[in-house]
C-alpha cells in the first residue's frame, strides 16, 4: 500500500514539477515575461491550497481509489489540452486549475490519512517514504522534460506525457481497491488516543494556526527559488540541459534526504529534524547568491545539492506532527485546510520571484526573501514543541 501511494504520488509530482522546464519554452515561443509565465504556476498553488479541504474531505468519504481515478483523468485532460494552448489563459486554466486539482488527488492529502492509520509507531518514517515521492518526481521531471522538449517540441512533449498518464490511470487506481488491514498493535495503540479531532475543534487551537504558518512560510521560501532555478542558471550563462541535469541530480538527493529526516523525526523529535533541514536549505540558497559566472560549477552543484537535499524534507516532520496532534477519521479534512497555507505560500513565492526579476533583472532579492521565510518557518515550528492543551 505504501509502495502504491509512492508510485501514484511520483507520477503526479513529476508532471507538475515539469512546468519549471516548460516555462522557458513559453517565454521563447510566446514572448511572455517571467511574471506572466509564472502566473499559471502561481494560480496552481492557490488552487492547490483552495481545493485541499475539498480533496481532504473527499478522501475521508470515498477513499483513495476513487480519488486516484479522478486525479488521473484530470491530469490526462490537462496535459492533452496544454498541447494545443495558444493563449496565456489557456495555460493558466489547464495547468493552474485542471492539472492542479488532478495532482492533489494523487498527493499527500489522499495518502497521508491512509499511511497514518497503518503506521502508528513509525509514522514519521512512513510519511517520509511517501513524501520522498515528491522529491523523486521533481528530480525526474527536469531532465526528462528537457529531453522531450528538445526532441519533440513542447507541444509534442505534452502529448507524449498525456498518453503516458492515460495508460497509468487504471493500474494506479487498482492498487487501492481494498482497504488496508491495520495491524493489531496499531489498533491497540489507537485506542489510547484520548480524542478524535474534528475540524471545528482543531481550528480553535494555537497549534493549528502555527502549522498553517509553518506550511505558508516554508512554501514561500521554497518557491521563491525552485520555479526559477533553471532560468536563473541559464541567465548566468550555464547550458540549459547541463543546468537541468545538475539541478535534477541535486533533486534526486531529496529522495534519501526526505526519508532520513522523516525517520529521524521519530527519534529526535519533529522540531529538531525540521530545524536541521531549514538550516541546510538556507545554505543552499546562500550558494546560489554567490554564483556570478558560468565558471562557478562547484557553487551550482552545492546549490543544487543543498537545496535539493532538503526539498520537501520538512514535509514528513510537519505532516507527521499534524497527524500526531489531530488524529482521527477527519485527519484528511484537517490536513486539507491547514495546507491552504502551503498553496498560498507557493503562489506568493513563485509569482513574486518572477515579478522581482522583471523589476530588478535579478533573482538576488527573491533569494534573500527565501532565507527570511525559511527562518520564520523554523521559529513557528519550534514553537510547536510545547504540549497542546
Amino acid at each position: 500500500m505504501l509502495a502504491g501511494a509512492f508510485a501514484a504520488f511520483t507520477v503526479g509530482a513529476s508532471l507538475m514539477h515539469s512546468y519549471t522546464v516548460f516555462l522557458l519554452a513559453f517565454v521563447a515561443d510566446f514572448g511572455w515575461s517571467r511574471a506572466e509565465s509564472s502566473l499559471a504556476y502561481s494560480v496552481g498553488q492557490l488552487v492547490g491550497g483552495a481545493s485541499s479541504p475539498l480533496v481532504g474531505g473527499l478522501v475521508d468519504r470515498v477513499g483513495a481509489r476513487r480519488c486516484v481515478l479522478l486525479g488521473g483523468c484530470l491530469l490526462t485532460l490537462g496535459l492533452l489540452g496544454s498541447a494545443f494552448a495558444s493563449e496565456l489563459w489557456h495555460v493558466v486554466f489547464l495547468y493552474g486549475v485542471v492539472m492542479t486539482i488532478g495532482a492533489n488527488c494523487l498527493g499527500l492529502l489522499v495518502f497521508v490519512p491512509l499511511v497514518s492509520r497503518i503506521f502508528h509507531r513509525r509514522r514519521g518514517m512512513a510519511v517520509s517514504v511517501l513524501q520522498s515521492a515528491n522529491a523523486f518526481g521533481r528530480a525526474l521531471s527536469a531532465p526528462t522534460s528537457q529531453m522531450l522538449i528538445s526532441g519533440l517540441g513542447w507541444r509534442g512533449a505534452y502529448l507524449a506525457t498525456a498518453a503516458a498518464m492515460a495508460v497509468l490511470i487504471l493500474p494506479l487506481a487498482a492498487i487501492f481497491r481494498r482497504s488496508p488491514e491495520i495491524p493489531a498493535a496499531a489498533e491497540g495503540a489507537a485506542t489510547a488516543v484520548p480524542r478524535h479531532w474534528t475540524l471545528a475543534e482543531a481550528i480553535r487551537t494555537r497549534a493549528f494556526w502555527l502549522l498553517f504558518l509553518v506550511y505558508m512560510c516554508t512554501s514561500i521560501g521554497s518557491f521563491l527559488v525552485s520555479l526559477h532555478q533553471i532560468a536563473f542558471a541559464v541567465d548566468i550563462g550555464f547550458d540549459p540541459l547541463y543546468a537541468a541535469s545538475v539541478l535534477g541530480m541535486g533533486a534526486f538527493l531529496a529522495f534519501p534526504g526526505v526519508i532520513l529526516t522523516g525517520t529521524l523525526s521519530d527519534h529526535i523529535g519533529r522540531e529538531a529534524s525540521a530545524l536541521l533541514t531549514y538550516g541546510i536549505s538556507i545554505l543552499g540558497v546562500v550558494c546560489a547568491l554567490l554564483i556570478t559566472s558560468p565558471d562557478q560549477h562547484l557553487l551550482l552543484w552545492l546549490h543544487g545539492c543543498g537545496f535539493g537535499l532538503t526539498w520537501g524534507a520538512r514535509g514528513p516532520a510537519i505532516t507527521a506532527k499534524t497527524a500526531d496532534l489531530f488524529p482521527g477519521p477527519r485527519l484528511g479534512t484537517i490536513l486539507g485546510v491547514i495546507t491552504i497555507g502551503s498553496g498560498l505560500g507557493a503562489a506568493i513565492g513563485s509569482w513574486a520571484a518572477g515579478w522581482i526579476f522583471d523589476v530588478t533583472a535579478s533573482y538576488r532579492i527573491a533569494f534573500l526573501l527565501s532565507i527570511a521565510a525559511y527562518a520564520a518557518g523554523s521559529v513557528a515550528f519550534w514553537a510547536l514543541r510545547r504540549p497542546m492543551r
